[in-house]
């Protein structure tokens, strides 16, 4: 998977076609210790770069055990999967 910042932001978050039919056969994909370190070492950038991209309104929001995160469709669909 590659993760593709905006300059809003916002993040594509792209799977390969295996990885695909990992998650269509399983639900999900699992990451073994490795891949989960690099996956994690990928969001702590995305963190560290979100606060100088987001707007101040996006900025100043609050996030709590009943906030809902859901994905959405890429809004280019020029730009929706890597092969």
């Amino acid at each position: 998977m590659v993760f593709n910042q905006k300059e809003d932001g916002s993040c594509d978050i792209e799977f390969t076609e295996q990885e695909l039919k990992i998650i269509a056969k399983h639900k999900k994909i699992f990451l073994p210790a490795e891949g989960l370190r690099h996956f994690g070492n990928a969001l702590v950038k995305m963190v560290a770069d979100w606060n100088m991209h987001f707007n101040k309104d996006v900025k100043e929001l609050l996030t709590d055990s009943k906030t809902v995160v859901e994905g959405q469709e890429p809004k280019n669909k020029d730009d929706s999967s890597r092969k």
